[in-house]
């Protein structure tokens, strides 16, 4: 990231104070509280807890309010912070069957056992601007709510692998060592589990691109959302005194599951294959573009082609990430005036010898800029 710049203590104290009164604003405007930026821009916070690998909706709240809105700034904040905190060891892997769900769709079976939950989606409005959010007043009254099954609600998936119709998930050994990319440097080609991880913290942005670059045809596979699901599940963890689970709270995530076809090959038969997409909080724009692009960096396993920026996983991991892909970008602002005149020299040299030097200048303020 964008850390190594220097220069005049005065002048950054002064540029410090600026982008504090500049977060500020008007002093007129009531100062925003970290509670209204997460409650009221949950959707923000939740993009900032997936990509800063960090699940704790204050701190993401504090990290939006610090960083002016800038959701990779936040981003980094969070990421930053989250190096200091100590680690005790793994939760066990959470159980989305079990998950009270708030929203639940799919896109492939219309009479789903649970039935379908519509929950809280932009996808029935009708984007039009809400002129009445201008003014401040009561807030809304509260949305009527239906009967939830609680318990075990199955994943819709689950009723194609009864039928042998879909691929089988293949649980990993309980023994068997988890990657973590946070503490790993990345190795190619990655096992699944580390490429799900960089694509859970990749930014939205970019997996949204590649995974509508899939859906027109870079990749050729064609998806059906067989199921999104967004609500709280609980989280177990294991303490070593103990050597049973117990629970140690709740998290909200979006999960998405899509299908996709097969062909099969001589030892496989033709059947459904599998993209999935994790996130904490309500990201499911973010799940979607996710297990879209899951799904095409398995070309190599699956034994397709591979000829499409989507299913290269050095191009895709190398590159969603958005703290790393702004850094780089961002040097370009620490002084390069030695780079720039080596070339500048080189120009001049090269322009000697084509002859170019003896065309007129097209204006004195634009020959020279050192």
């Amino acid at each position: 990231m964008y850390v190594a710049v220097k220069g005049g203590e005065a002048a950054i104290a002064n540029a410090e104070s600026l982008l504090a009164e500049k977060r500020r604003g008007d002093r007129a405007v009531p100062e925003l509280t970290i509670g209204q930026i997460e409650q009221q821009l949950g959707l923000a916070v939740d993009r900032v807890m997936t990509e800063g690998s960090l699940y704790d909706r204050e701190l993401a709240a504090l990290a939006i309010k610090q960083a002016c809105g800038d959701a990779i700034e936040a981003v980094f904040l969070l990421r930053a912070f989250r190096t200091t905190l100590p680690r005790f060891g793994h939760s066990e892997p959470i159980d989305t069957a079990r998950m009270l769900v708030e929203r639940r769709i799919s896109a492939t079976f219309k009479d789903l056992p649970g039935g379908q939950i519509l929950g809280p989606s932009f996808d029935y409005t009708h984007r039009l601007l809400d002129f009445s959010l201008l003014a401040t007043g009561e807030p809304p009254p509260a949305a009527p709510r239906g009967d939830v099954e609680g318990g075990s609600m199955p994943h819709v998936l689950a009723m194609l692998d009864r039928e042998g119709l879909i691929e089988s998930e293949v649980d990993r050994h309980p023994d068997a060592p988890v990657p973590d990319i946070t503490r790993d440097p990345p190795v190619f080609p990655s096992d699944r589990a580390a490429r799900l991880q960089g694509l859970a913290r990749g930014d939205e942005g970019f997996l949204l691109a590649l995974g509508y670059a899939v859906q027109r045809g870079y990749g050729r596979n064609h998806p059906f959302a067989g199921e999104i699901r967004f609500g709280a599940v609980e989280v177990e963890f294991v303490p070593e005194e103990l050597g049973f689970p117990v629970s140690i709270g709740d998290i909200a995530v979006t999960e998405c599951e899509m299908v996709n076809q097969f062909k099969g090959t001589a030892t496989e038969p033709p059947q459904f294959t599998r993209g999935y997409g994790l996130s904490f909080g309500h990201c499911e724009r973010k799940t979607m573009a996710m297990a879209l692009v899951d799904r095409a960096l398995r070309a190599r396993e699956l034994g397709e082609e591979v000829d499409s920026p989507a299913q290269d996983e050095e191009f895709v991991l190398y590159h969603a990430d958005n703290v790393e892909a702004s850094g780089f970008v961002q040097h370009l602002k620490l002084p390069h005036y030695v780079d720039f005149q080596s070339e500048l020299v080189m120009i001049r040299a090269l322009r000697r010898q084509a002859g170019a030097d003896a065309a007129p200048a097209r204006s004195p303020d634009l020959v020279d800029g050192d």
